[in-house]
């Protein structure tokens, strides 16, 4: 058997059944030990491969492909700390369920535990955090070692999309030379399969079980439908329908994908606002709650559902994972949020609501509206959310940093008729890879626009030159209150002797000279006007665009906190 020949084959029916199953993208991190697949994917007409210097940025940008297409999405890097630096990430794609097949090159079993160069303990380096892991076997060219290759391929496609989805981890020890021989005949298919395709179907209850829950909740007339992260927009269509037939309010998350395109009064978007003060919260005991999804972002969404432990809190989840942070949930459904509510919409059983419970949410969603209409033109971190919201057009992406960037989204967000997409992540709500993600779901073909803040984009500025090297263009929103500004909303904040040099973490940046580093376009607003105009120009401009906005943090913590007290008072007076 001839080393070149086998390794050839070998990883080329791999990668050739990687596509049939639906792979489309790779991102590859330059490094000698893996060549082959390198090579191998760059040959291959069905997928397209894009090149990454740093392995960290180059998993996030993979996430923020597969968050978008809703599909898996490749990464192939060299063995050692290479394989090492995507965990930030795969950890981020565990938690908020996004496809990845992370496929890691490393020496051979002979290279191991002996102080070889550039060699790790790879196996099952990532832990819990994939649902999966293979170490592949030596290449080989036999029928069935190829048979084995394709195998595994499948199973890689299979696992990364089945049930709820996430990473899988395939580790490939390769023996010197690597170089592929691509003057071989057949590479792709010497041996094939035969057309395989995998059927994957989504949960429901059955009869007995739907019409137990109704049975449970019929005579309740005081209910709530909470449409958490990751619930999405066809099954949000089946949730207004329900909403609807039954006349209940529906809290809308951002990531939900329920404040952009859909208009229905019953979804309540500024529910974060209304539930920030306690005698609020203790006046709206509803008899039960059913929640779609993950738990929504809002803190006094969390605050509120603890404090009812005497209430009905249902979970629908597809597929296991008892996403419950607040130890609250008293049911959980595993069906899917499409799949179940058309189920109750079908059932000749449903819940009366009591119409003021539902017009008096209504009433006072209304009210902060309008409180947030009238809140001035000042340029302020909470007044840039609006703004961007008129500017961006149908088909946009808002995606979002954490800490305050993603909070302001939710509290300043409110519904549009424009399908407006709000993506973030908020798996594990780090601050590291933002940048990367946004430009891996703009490589797409979506147009977004980041709004982020200086620590975060510092953390991630590497990630700009994937937008300069592919010519995504990017629109960059960078909120500059020189440090970590959702500490000052934080107790923290109350320790002034430590507070600015462990948790401020003031960084004294201009990202102007960044700006020129990457070749991108730079703007700094000075007035909320500005600002408006300049996200226009952004928007007919080719490449990254950055716009900064210098805002300070004691001010923009005085800001939201007087907001939210008259919005606090607004509402007492609604409910009244």
């Amino acid at each position: 058997m001839s080393h070149q020949k086998a390794l050839t084959y070998y990883v080329a029916h791999f990668i050739d059944e990687l596509h049939q199953q639906g792979l489309l993208d790779v991102i590859i991190s330059p490094g000698s030990r893996s060549t082959p697949l390198a090579m191998t994917f760059a040959e291959h007409a069905g997928i397209r491969h894009w090149v990454v210097p740093d392995e960290r940025s180059a998993a996030f940008f993979a996430l923020g492909m597969a968050k978008d297409q809703k599909r898996p999405v490749a990464l192939v890097c060299t063995s050692g700390t290479a394989a090492a630096n995507y965990y930030p990430a795969i950890v981020e794609a565990y938690y908020s369920r996004v496809p990845l097949l992370v496929l890691t090159a490393d020496r051979p079993h002979e290279l191991r535990d002996n102080g070889a160069p550039q060699s790790i303990d790879q196996m099952k380096m990532y832990g819990s955090y994939v649902k999966w892991f293979h170490e592949m076997a030596i290449p080989d060219d036999t029928e069935d070692m190829l048979f084995y290759a394709r195998n595994q391929a499948q199973k890689a496609v299979i696992m990364s999309n089945d049930q709820n989805p996430g990473p899988v981890h395939m580790n490939f020890p390769f023996r010197e030379p690597l170089i592929p021989d691509f003057s071989l005949p057949d590479i792709w298919d010497k041996v094939q399969i035969g057309d395989r395709k995998t059927f994957l179907g989504e949960r429901t209850l059955n009869v007995e079980s739907i019409d137990a829950f109704l049975q449970e909740i019929a005579p309740c007339r005081r209910g709530l439908l909470v449409a958490g992260p990751q619930t999405g927009v066809e099954e949000g269509v089946l949730i207004q329908q329900l909403a609807d037939k039954w006349n209940i309010p529906v809290l809308v998350d951002p990531l939900s994908q329920l404040r952009g395109g859909i208009q229905e009064e019953r979804f309540i978007e500024n529910y974060d606002a209304i539930l920030k003060d306690k005698d609020i919260r203790n006046l709206l005991k509803p008899d039960f709650i059913i929640r779609f999804s993950a738990m929504p972002i809002s803190k006094s969404y969390l605050f509120y559902v603890k404090e009812l432990k005497d209430v009905r809190q249902y979970v629908v989840e597809n597929y296991g994972g008892f996403r419950d942070p607040a130890q609250s949930s008293t049911q959980y459904i595993f069906a899917s949020a499409g799949g179940f509510a058309a189920q109750c919409m079908e059932a000749e059983l449903s819940p009366v609501m009591d119409e003021e419970w539902t017009e008096i949410w209504i009433r006072m969603n209304q009210k902060v509206k309008e409180i947030l209409s009238e809140k001035g033109d000042g340029l302020t971190e909470g007044n840039l959310v609006p703004v961007i919201r008129e500017e961006m057009k149908d088909g946009f992406v808002l995606f979002a940093g954490n800490s305050m960037p993603i909070r302001d989204v939710d509290s300043f967000f409110v519904k549009t008729d424009k399908s407006i997409q709000i993506q973030a992540n908020r798996g594990a709500n780090g601050i590291d890879g933002v940048v990367s993600s946004a430009i891996g779901m703009a490589a797409t073909g979506k147009r977004v626009t980041l709004l982020i803040g200086d620590v975060s984009f510092f953390h991630d500025l590497n990630g700009l030159i994937i937008a300069r090297q592919y010519q995504i263009p990017l629109t960059v929103v960078l909120v500059n209150n020189n440090g970590g500004g959702i500490f000052s909303f934080l107790p923290q904040s109350q320790e002034p002797r430590h507070f600015e040099r462990l948790f401020g973490t003031p960084l004294q940046l201009s990202f102007e000279h960044a700006a020129n580093m990457y070749g991108a376009g730079y703007r700094l607003a000075e007035t909320l006007e500005q600002f408006r105009q300049n996200l226009r120009e952004s928007y007919t401009s080719e490449g990254i665009q950055i716009i900064e906005v210098r805002t300070d943090r004691e001010e923009n913590e005085r800001w939201h906190r007087q907001i939210w007290k008259e919005i606090s008072q607004a509402i007492k007076n609604v409910i009244r």
